[in-house]
């Protein structure tokens, strides 16, 4: 579908999910997603409801350079009568962690909302307890707009607050240009 220097995302299939276990079932990825991938059945049914979801459009994240699936990402809660989507389920194996995949995957997720599909807002929510998601999301740009409180209960039962950020149509311009910019490095 989308390609960039270091990432190409495809359309989520159970094709991948032999690729996306080898590299998704380490039990720290999922300690605070508010679900749990532990088997390569689990990761089979993660697909197809990411798949089966009318309001989503799922992506595996194929790094260019080994070839290789790096994770997975979507757009969920597509609500294109009020022209806004989130970006979110994202995860990447550890190894594609902190390498630029999240950099240009939001990247090019958000011209093509932006650009595109012509919306006005693009939301990206985490778990508070996810700082170094939070940290992500911040440092692509997006602006912090509040925390729900036991929002959402996750896979062990927990509680979870839930911190929402977004980037809106005017902000745009700016943070493609700061996106540009951090991928240049």
């Amino acid at each position: 579908m989308r390609a960039g220097n270091i990432v190409q995302l495809e359309p989520l299939s159970l094709d991948h999910e032999p690729e996306l276990s080898a590299i998704g079932l380490d039990p720290t990825l999922w300690e605070v997603a508010s679900e749990k991938v532990a088997s390569s059945q689990e990761m089979s049914a993660y697909i197809e409801r990411a798949i089966v979801d009318p309001k989503a459009k799922a992506f595996a994240v194929r790094h260019r350079a080994t070839g290789r699936l790096a994770g997975s990402t979507r757009y969920m809660n597509m609500e294109l009568a009020h022209s806004r989507l989130e970006i979110g389920a994202t995860w990447y194996g550890l190894e594609f962690q902190r390498t630029g995949v999240n950099t240009e995957c939001k990247y090019l997720l958000m011209t093509h909302a932006f650009e595109e599909m012509g919306l006005n807002r693009v939301e990206i929510k985490t778990d508070r307890l996810n700082v170094r998601s939070q940290d992500a999301i911040r440092r692509i740009g997006a602006k912090e707009e509040g925390t729900l409180r036991r929002h959402m209960i996750t896979w062990s039962g927990r509680v979870r607050d839930t911190v929402y950020f977004s980037v809106i149509r005017e902000e745009w311009p700016e943070v493609k240009a700061h996106l540009e910019r951090l991928m240049a490095r």
